[in-house]
């Protein structure tokens, strides 16, 4: 389908930017029954919605077939971050040349920005906070606003802006077109759109019956204490032209920025504690090429246009299937093939399933890629790098050179260390087996676990493995603290879960004795266990295998019996 006809000066825009065939959005509000009209649109990030509100506003702006003189704006584009206004203001720059567009943002110097507004300009594009500064300075005349547009309205309200919107939106005429658009619609976009819109359209170019097509999901199962260095090795192991690593917290990216730097990572570090400059220049590092790595917080990634990333890891887990999916939105976009990759630590696989459920995406399951894989893909790398490619000119001549006063299997040597200097060390990471496949639907959907669930024995019921389980459906273990270490159930549960990452469901049996404590692992994940334990620093209780046959019932310090513990077993 080829783009309609919409107006001459923007025909002429689209031409020059190559702009063949409209997408899904841009095609939605051009036809018939969207002119004119207030909008509220459901479209994926990077879909092409800056072009769309621009070619639905192009009608009511320019009425008579040309702009009016500059004065006091005629439109109005809200956006969450300082990044997307200004993206937002290129892209209308180069649709709408000829127009004046003014942007305020935080960060920049709001004294000059009063003087392009007081010159006159077509289009006023800005944040919520710097745009309510200015309209509370006088500075800032929405009395001639024929179109407001908010874009990516759900982050917005999700970044505290509810009120400072609906200060701008008071503040338009109540004639105006509103257009909204939104990944979501949550109930405050809702609420906001009934409040402001007139007969809004509806809108929706989500399939979510489907996940997004150009993102790879992929989910990496390791020890909790080697997340870092799983991180490290799924970084060389795709060597991804642009990587968007997401952290929970602030301190989380501040040390993992500092380690992957130390690791000789050219990586940036983007939080809400930098200054808009660092942040700039930050950006300007990752577009550029110089740095290939930005570690980041879920706020912090609000808004980026990053066209080259190809990769999108989360190093702490998503909360919800919301978060999923905007942190993995930043890849695979404008047709390009994009990898998401969750790094979940064994005892939090389970709610790693449920979100990726909920979020509707299919994850594929591994462990992390481990050195001999890194270091046998960095050889065919190698083997298909351009620099290999037929030299020319002095090159050959220096070439053949060399070949001539040396060995040429010292020079290919001598390329290696080269080629391999440039790359940062994989880390050993444990490579245990993976977790069982567990069924990925809501718990109210399944069957209550060990309601009719054989046991190694063949006889049924819902404690297992616990105390009474056969030797068969568990492996024992002990771990060098006991009585005299003043060893509690209350701190050593969550130590057994945290060290071997599994949890409480999967461990039974708990006795301890003076000098060490015995304890029972379920078999399906022991492997896992004893893989995720024989690593651990040396600061921590050793944990080794206790042998075979039943649990010991002696007690060394005489007492009528051994201290026991039994975990309840839930779905």
């Amino acid at each position: 389908m080829q783009f309609p006809q919409v107006h001459p000066m923007l025909d002429a825009a689209l031409i020059a930017r190559n702009y063949l065939e409209p997408t899904e959005v841009q095609s939605a509000v051009l036809q018939p029954e969207a002119s004119g009209r207030d909008l509220l649109v459901s479209a994926r990030t990077g879909s092409g919605k800056t072009v769309a509100f621009g070619l639905a506003a192009a009608s009511t702006l320019m009425p008579g077939g040309s702009l009016p003189p500059p004065g006091a704006p005629i439109a109005l584009a809200i956006a969450p971050t300082r990044e997307l206004a200004l993206q937002v203001q290129a892209e209308l720059a180069w649709l709408y040349a000829g127009a004046r567009i003014a942007s305020c943002v935080g960060g920049m110097d709001i004294r000059r920005e009063a003087r392009t507004l007081y010159a006159g300009c077509h289009i006023v594009v800005g944040t919520p906070g710097r745009l309510g500064d200015h309209l509370r300075r006088g500075n800032l005349d929405l009395s001639a606003l024929k179109v407001v547009v908010l874009d990516e309205a759900d982050e917005m309200l999700d970044l505290g802006f509810q009120d400072e919107l609906e200060f701008l939106l008071q503040a338009a005429p109540t004639e105006r077109r509103t257009l909204m658009f939104s990944a979501t619609i949550p109930h405050d976009i809702a609420t906001l759109a009934r409040k402001y819109q007139r007969n809004a359209l509806r809108i929706d170019t989500i399939d979510r019956s489907q996940p997004h097509d150009d993102i790879e999901y992929r989910g990496i199962t390791v020890a909790g204490h080697e997340t870092d260095g799983a991180l490290i090795n799924i970084l060389r192991w795709y060597e991804a032209a642009g990587t968007l690593v997401f952290c929970a917290t602030r301190d989380a990216t501040r040390r993992l920025h500092q380690s992957l730097v130390e690791r000789g990572f050219a990586a940036v570090m983007l939080s809400g504690e930098l200054s808009q400059h660092e942040r700039t220049t930050a950006l300007d590092a990752l577009r550029s090429g110089r740095a290939r790595v930005g570690v980041c917080t879920d706020v912090a990634a609000r808004g980026l246009d990053l066209p080259a990333l190809d990769l999108v890891v989360h190093a702490d887990l998503p909360t919800n299937p919301e978060t999923l999916l905007h942190r993995s939105g930043r890849t695979g976009r404008a047709g390009r093939k994009g990898v998401s990759v969750l790094i979940v630590p064994y005892s939090k696989r389970r709610r790693a399933e449920q979100v990726a459920y909920a979020a509707r995406v299919r994850v594929a399951w591994s462990g992390p890629p481990t050195a001999e894989d890194i270091n046998g893909r960095d050889r065919e790398r190698l083997l298909t790098d351009p620099m290999l490619d037929a030299p020319e000119g002095t090159e050959r001549t220096d070439a053949e050179a060399l070949l001539a006063g040396h060995d040429p299997v010292a020079i290919a040597a001598a390329l290696l260390r080269l080629y391999r200097r440039q790359l940062p060390e994989p880390v050993a990471v444990t490579q245990a087996p993976a977790p069982v496949q567990r069924d990925s639907a809501p718990r109210n959907d399944r069957p209550r676990a060990g309601a009719d669930r054989p046991h190694a024995n063949g006889s049924r019921g819902t404690d297992a493995p616990g105390p009474h389980s056969t030797s068969t459906d568990v492996v024992r273990f002990r771990i060098a603290l006991g009585h005299n270490h003043r060893a509690d159930p209350k701190w050593l549960l969550p130590l057994l879960c945290r060290a071997g990452g599994v949890t409480k469901r999967d461990i039974g049996a708990i006795r301890i004795f003076d000098t060490d404590t015995q304890f029972e692992i379920n078999r399906d994940v022991s492997e896992a266990f004893a893989a995720a334990t024989a690593n651990l620093p040396a600061s921590e209780a050793r944990i080794t295998r206790a042998g075979n046959g039943p649990m010991p019932e002696r007690q060394y310090r005489g007492k009528p019996s051994a201290t026991r513990v039994r975990t309840k077993r839930s779905a």
